[in-house]
């Protein structure tokens, strides 16, 4: 048994036709991203694109409904959506490992079930499964369990058709992985996510009262075996592909601004801010840096596919390599995002600080997202492991 159903590469084509996907979606997502943003509503007609245009179920395989695709282009998606909102980038890529959970944690006799009803019914997976926050436990009742407790930092939980949830086991040493679908009862959505940057990701807190789980609803046990324990590096890839996006968005948006901009600066002896030298200066750094962020992150795309074809034959210093290989990517990625939406300011002027510009949102999105776990501890991984070929344990970071 293979235990995966990517057993495949992408086609020759395949890149290309979910890259033009997801570039319809980022252009309708553009038009209005900012007034959204200002308007921290629920992302409900924003998901809707996704679901209509096959985003959705483009990692399911094709003979339970989906779109056959592969890791690769489902994180391609999200690069291309980030550079016009990475809010719902951050969405589509949690939904991506969340529903892939199917595989990771559960047995194949469930992919037929759980696959087909998500394909049939365009779900998209919302997930309360935050490890630094472990306050959901799992009593049993009858055949199945009671879920109780909090969760913070569930992202789209609110917005999704189900949610991901991973919880303790009272009297056994062990996490499950379950499902649960959006109107339960017992689940009640606190909306309490209001933060400086990523404010569409419906990343609020999900409470869990009594909530009955049937044993049908379990997925199986979240534990260290190499294979299942790819879903870390896949959801750390995720953010390497939001990030890249991110800074790309922020080049395009200060590249019209700068061409916009009026005359050159009064010390100048050029006609226009483009032709400027320092402005021009600016612009190839911060273009070269992407540039290399964008190889490494190609790179672990491609890579994380032929691991993830190999199912069950991944050893555990497959998924080492993965994961150190990956981690380079995501200190690539977070460092340059952050100079790239920090730095477009020094040559698109004052006026872009204004609210209504907007190029602030590229910044605020970048600065929240990397907050979510620190890129340090992703340099001691690569270091440590360079300098004593030490690895890290395996949790839900690293």
């Amino acid at each position: 048994m293979t235990r995966t159903p990517w057993t495949t590469l992408p086609a020759p084509d395949e890149h290309l036709h979910w890259d033009g996907v997801a570039a319809e979606v980022g252009a309708a997502l553009e038009r209005d991203a900012l007034a959204r943003d200002r308007a921290n509503l629920q992302p409900d007609a924003e998901l809707k694109l996704l679901k209509e245009s096959g985003l959705a179920t483009l990692l399911i395989p094709a003979q339970y409904g989906g779109g056959g695709g592969q890791w690769s282009s489902a994180l391609r998606a999200v690069r291309i959506l980030a550079r016009s909102d990475a809010s719902i980038a951050q969405i589509l890529s949690y939904h991506y490992c969340n529903h892939a959970s199917i595989v990771f944690f559960g047995a194949g006799a469930q992919w037929e079930r759980w696959f087909t009803a998500s394909a049939e019914g365009r779900w998209l997976w919302g997930d309360s499964v935050n490890p630094v926050d472990p306050d959901l436990e799992l009593t049993a009742d009858g055949t199945g369990y009671r879920l109780n407790g909090l969760k913070r930092f569930s992202t789209g939980a609110s917005t999704g058709d189900v949610t991901l949830v991973m919880a303790a086991e009272q009297g056994a040493d062990r996490v499950l992985a379950a499902v649960v679908e959006h109107d339960r009862a017992g689940v009640v959505f606190l909306d309490d996510w209001d933060a400086l940057g990523q404010r569409l990701s419906a990343s609020g807190s999900v409470r869990f009262d009594d909530v009955a789980i049937a044993a049908g609803d379990v997925l199986g046990e979240v534990a260290d075996e190499p294979y299942s324990t790819l879903v870390t590096p896949g959801v750390q890839l995720g953010f390497a592909n939001l990030y890249l996006g991110i800074a790309e968005g922020a080049l395009v948006r200060a590249r019209e601004l700068t061409l916009g901009r009026r005359g050159a600066w009064l010390l100048s002896d050029v006609e226009h801010y483009s032709r400027d030298p320092f402005v021009q200066r600016v612009f190839g750094e911060l273009l070269a840096r992407t540039a290399a962020a964008e190889a490494i992150t190609d790179r672990w795309n491609a890579e994380f596919d032929r691991a993830i074809a190999r199912g069950a034959d991944v050893t555990a210093a497959d998924r080492a390599d993965v994961e150190i290989g990956i981690a380079k990517a995501k200190i690539v990625t977070t460092e340059t995002a952050l100079e790239v939406a920090h730095r477009v300011f020094e040559v698109t002027g004052s006026s872009s600080a204004r609210t209504e510009v907007g190029l602030d949102l590229f910044w605020r999105n970048i600065r929240t997202h990397t907050l979510h776990d620190p890129v340090d501890y992703k340099k001691l991984e690569v270091g440590a492991n360079y300098l004593t070929g030490d690895v890290q344990p395996i949790t839900l970071y690293t």
